[in-house]
């Protein structure tokens, strides 16, 4: 079975990824994926550093200059993410191959990216958005501003409600969650 994980930045996908990574199954964090291809894939570099100029100095992505132009400018952000969807996409079939029994493809764009037709069934992980800035804020160490404006550029909670087959709507407290998520892993029949 291949569970496809999404809902945007902060909401706690992570948290149900580490269950199923638990049960033995395979994880696929595509944020985790990008971020090694970025490391190691020079053709994706190249592609950025075309469209962007600027962003991308002695073979490293400069994050916070790409930001800057992505998040405020809706046609850039689609032209980073028609890139960069591409070439995880491709990196996940490749880990994919094996046909692993349990996988978990962990995506904020996972529709977007192609990724949703991989999965046998979809989540959207959800939290109020003043938890969301305040956990990107401490995991990311930026001010309030660039947190708000990274998930202004995001889909909201409801888009990714209405995509998925199923939503867990975490609301901050990570036993409680925890507890959520092992329960729903439960009930689709992940665990007995």
């Amino acid at each position: 079975m291949i569970l496809g994980i999404t809902g945007g930045s902060g909401c706690g996908k992570t948290t149900l990824l580490k269950q199923v990574q638990a049960l033995g199954g395979l994880v696929l964090d595509c944020d985790e994926i990008y971020h090694r291809l970025l490391r190691e894939d020079e053709a994706l570099l190249r592609a950025i550093g075309a469209r962007f100029p600027d962003t991308v100095s002695e073979g490293t992505l400069q994050r916070k200059k790409l930001g800057q132009q992505v998040f405020s400018d809706p046609q850039a952000l689609e032209d980073l993410n028609r890139i960069t969807h591409a070439a995880v996409k491709q990196e996940v079939l490749r880990l994919l191959e094996g046909n692993p029994k349990l996988a978990a493809i962990d995506a904020i764009a996972l529709f977007e990216g192609g990724l949703g037709e991989l999965c046998d069934l979809t989540v959207a992980v959800t939290a109020p958005r003043e938890d969301r800035v305040k956990r990107l804020m401490a995991r990311d160490g930026i001010p309030r501003e660039y947190a708000e404006k990274r998930l202004d550029a995001q889909h909201s909670d409801a888009w990714f409600r209405e995509r998925c087959d199923y939503a867990l709507e975490n609301t901050g407290n990570l036993p409680d969650f925890q507890a959520e998520c092992l329960a729903f892993l439960h009930s689709i029949g992940i665990m007995e």
